[in-house]
Formats: C-alpha cells, sequence, structure tokens
C-alpha cells in the first residue's frame, strides 16, 4: 500500500477558524463510479463505517425512473432498508425529500458520531453538498427550519475510481442514457461524472494499479496531480488493504484549506493548489489567456481541439457577440458545456460592482484595460494526448484580429450582427440540416447544462 499526499494551500477559506470546535456532525462523501470491477466506492464507505458511532447511507437510484427510492442505512452493525415513493421521480427530489432531512435527524441523536454518505453515482457530489448548504429542510418536529448545515458539516469528499476504467471513462463521450445508467431524463455524459468526481475531491482511493503496467499508472498519476494537486491519494495494492486504519490515515492528510464541499467561484484563479506545470508522460495542464475576445464563428470550430486527446478544459471566455456576459467553457472527454458566469465588472452599475466579492475586484484591478475593462479570456486545458502548441494556434486563431477588435470597440453594433453559434443552445457539430444560428433574436447560450458532443 502507497499513499501519497500533497499539502498545499488552495485559494478558499478554511471552514472554521483555528482552534474553534464545530460542534455539528461531520458528513464524509464517498463518490465512484458505475461499472468499477471492484466496487471500490462501497470499500470505502464500508471501511469508513467501521468506525464506532459512524452511520452509513446510501440511496439506490435505479428504480427512480418508477419514482421510487430505495434507502440503506447501516448503523453499529445493523443494516435496515426502506423504499421511498417520490412524486416527481428525480434526483433532486430525492435530495431534498429524503436525504437531506434524513441528516438533520441523523445529527440530533447523540450515539451518531460521523456520517457517511455512499453516493449512488446519479448523484453528483457537488450538488449534494451545495444542497446540505443551500436547500432549506422544513417540517422535522423540534427543528428550526433551515439548511442541514446547521446540523452538519462536509468533513472530506472521497472519490474512489479504478485504474483499469476511469481513464477511458473520464476521455470518452458515451452519455449516461447509452450505458443504461441514467434512470430520468438525464443527457450527461460518464466523462463528466468522472471528470467533476475527481476534481471536486478532497481524497482520491485509486484501485487497480497491480493490474495495469507501470506507463499507465504514471500517466494516470501525472492526470490526477493536476486535476485535484491538493487530495492526498491511497493506492491500495488489493480491496483487502481498503482498511479502516488506511482510510482514517487518509482523511488526516485532508488539508485543513482543502475544498470540504465548497464550490470554486467562476472569478477564482484557474489553477487550483499547486499542480505541476511542466510535462509529464505526455500529460500537460496548457494554460491560455488573452485580452482580446474571441470570434464566435471561429471559436466554434476551434472547439474540436477541446476533444480528442483531452481530459478537461475550463475557464472564462470573452465573446466578441456577447460583450456583457462572462461565459464559462467547460469539458470532459467528448462533452463540453457552456454557461454563463454572470457580467464583466465593466458592464456593471457602479452599485452593483461595489457589492462584489473584494477579491475579484482586486484581481481586475491588476489587469483592468482602459477600453474594455476586465474582459479578457483565461483558460486551463489538460491534455493527456494532445499536442499543446496545436491547441494553443487553434485558440489564437479564433481570436478577433486588430481589424475586427477596432469593431468591438468602435461599434458593438454592428459586432452583434456576426453569427454567433453560441447564441441559442446546440450540438457540436451542428448537424448538415441544422440551420446556422445568429445572435440577433435568438438569446444568449448561456444556460448552464448546455452540452456539446463530439460525433465520431
Amino acid at each position: 500500500m502507497k499513499i501519497i499526499a500533497e499539502r498545499v494551500v488552495v485559494s478558499i477559506s478554511a471552514q472554521a477558524s483555528a482552534g474553534h470546535r464545530d460542534r455539528r456532525t461531520p458528513v464524509v462523501v464517498v463518490a465512484g463510479l458505475h461499472g468499477d470491477p471492484a466496487a471500490t466506492a462501497g470499500l470505502v464507505a464500508g471501511a469508513l463505517g467501521a468506525a464506532d458511532g459512524t452511520v452509513v447511507v446510501r440511496h439506490d437510484l435505479t428504480e427512480l425512473r418508477q419514482g421510487v427510492v430505495r434507502r440503506t442505512v447501516h448503523a453499529a452493525g445493523k443494516t435496515s432498508e426502506s423504499v421511498h415513493e417520490l412524486a416527481h421521480g428525480c434526483v433532486s427530489c430525492t435530495l431534498k425529500a429524503d436525504l437531506l432531512p434524513l441528516l438533520c435527524t441523523l445529527a440530533a441523536r447523540d450515539s451518531v458520531d460521523r456520517i457517511v454518505l455512499d453516493l449512488d453515482p446519479a448523484f453528483e457530489a457537488e450538488a449534494v453538498c451545495a444542497g446540505i448548504a443551500e436547500i432549506p429542510v422544513a417540517g422535522i418536529v423540534g427543528r428550526v427550519d433551515g439548511p442541514a448545515a446547521r446540523d452538519v458539516y462536509v468533513a472530506a469528499v472521497v472519490t474512489a475510481i479504478d485504474v483499469r476504467t476511469w481513464p477511458a471513462a473520464a476521455t470518452g463521450d458515451a452519455t449516461l442514457e447509452e450505458l443504461g445508467w441514467a434512470w430520468a431524463e438525464d443527457d450527461r455524459t460518464v466523462a463528466q461524472l468522472a471528470v467533476g468526481q475527481v476534481d471536486f475531491a478532497d481524497a482520491l482511493v485509486v484501485a487497480g494499479g497491480a493490474d495495469v503496467d507501470p506507463v499507465e499508472h504514471a500517466r494516470l498519476s501525472a492526470v490526477l496531480s493536476r486535476l485535484a494537486p491538493s487530495a492526498p491519494v491511497l493506492w491500495p495494492e488489493s480491496a483487502a488493504a481498503i482498511t479502516p486504519a488506511a482510510m482514517d490515515a487518509l482523511l488526516s492528510l485532508v488539508p485543513p484549506e482543502s475544498r470540504r464541499g465548497r464550490s470554486f467561484d467562476a472569478h477564482a484563479p484557474l489553477l487550483r493548489g499547486r499542480p505541476p506545470l511542466g510535462p509529464e508522460h505526455g500529460v500537460e495542464l496548457v494554460e491560455f489567456a488573452a485580452r482580446r475576445p474571441f470570434h464566435p464563428e471561429r471559436l466554434h470550430g476551434a472547439l474540436d481541439m477541446l476533444f480528442d486527446g483531452v481530459v478537461t478544459a475550463r475557464g472564462r471566455i470573452w465573446l466578441a457577440t456577447q460583450p456583457d456576459e462572462v461565459v464559462w467553457l467547460e469539458s470532459a472527454g467528448g462533452g463540453l458545456r457552456i454557461g454563463g458566469a454572470g457580467q464583466w465588472l465593466a458592464a456593471m452599475p457602479a452599485g452593483e460592482r461595489a457589492t462584489v466579492d473584494p477579491e475579484r475586484l482586486a484581481m481586475a484591478g491588476m489587469r483592468w484595460d482602459e477600453r474594455f475593462g476586465d474582459r479578457d479570456i483565461s483558460l486551463v486545458i489538460l491534455v493527456h494526448d494532445a499536442d499543446p502548441n496545436e491547441i494553443r494556434e487553434a485558440l489564437h486563431w479564433a481570436l478577433v484580429d486588430d481589424a475586427e477588435l477596432l469593431q468591438v470597440e468602435r461599434a458593438p453594433q454592428l459586432v452583434a450582427q456576426w453569427p454567433d453559434p453560441f447564441g441559442e443552445w446546440h450540438t457540436d457539430p451542428c448537424a448538415p440540416d441544422e440551420p446556422s444560428p445568429t445572435a440577433a433574436g435568438e438569446g444568449r447560450g448561456t444556460e448552464t447544462g448546455e452540452r456539446a458532443r463530439k460525433e465520431k
């Protein structure tokens, strides 16, 4: 067994100040994918649940389409199962109607010292943690209505992956529906789940390392060190090595400043922690920054470079046709999401700008441009089998040229009439008979969750 740990400071504040004892019940969230030959996530949850005073909760969502959820609660060597019917049969309903109230109920028991959530893969850890922090829980006798975060806090998110299956899952373009993993309307790709689970993790358990050659092992290690640089990693030699002691040791290595269920702001630095910046076994982080916008049609053509040989890309983009909007781009394997991340500071009224986070204001002030304010492009791309120079060249080609930049500055009303594939929901590449979308009258493509998918 080998534990590799890196202790670094990330750009978020600690959940509790030093020396302050949090009286809420800690929750450890365990995430993993379907198709793990060793069912590693279940082994991790079981090892954590062996400790006295720990309750393990799992919701089985395989019958979600029929509005049925099966809940299992394991504590003190005993397991209880119950079936719950949900009116709408969706993941969000399960979270609101059963999981969050259950956390509050368990936290009120003196016998419960820790709760382990063994998440069904249809649950995304980030959404569960956001629900704990934000969604009001009502109707519990003796408890004032409010978020579950009044009673519990996320102590750590642990993601379990398998060397033999995760790389293909994280770089493919199969949807959950195609693989039979979606039980309600769900167009997410497996890559989005696989990459998101690792990106959001405070600690990782990586199984199957003994069954792959050293080169594959090293390549995966290079990917993980860049995708989740602050997360300590447990590489068990076998399933038997995932023990309570090993899990306790792993959790003890999670840095105090780790995410612990908190999402990063879209305007925070994109390089989280201290990932290696040089190439390693063909794996490399590519940074791309520009102080001029993308031409929307050329960017649409360049996006193919973010699919082949790329694990993930994310960042803020400035589109010439959408000068007020910060557009967020995030890819995983063959899936792409384009969404809105609010307005540029330069487009905000003075009163609204005064309410913005001081750290964002300070960062913007360092790069403020007299003509365009804080507008810029900032992307980070994690490649595993692609040429970084080709990616940079394609993105540079997608930028407006000098003549177009002059139009952006002096004739924005004309620029707004340029064809804009991001002006409406779209699938990439566009079908041969699909009409070319334009920005005029179509509405902006700033809905979070828009997805473009690579077709082979």
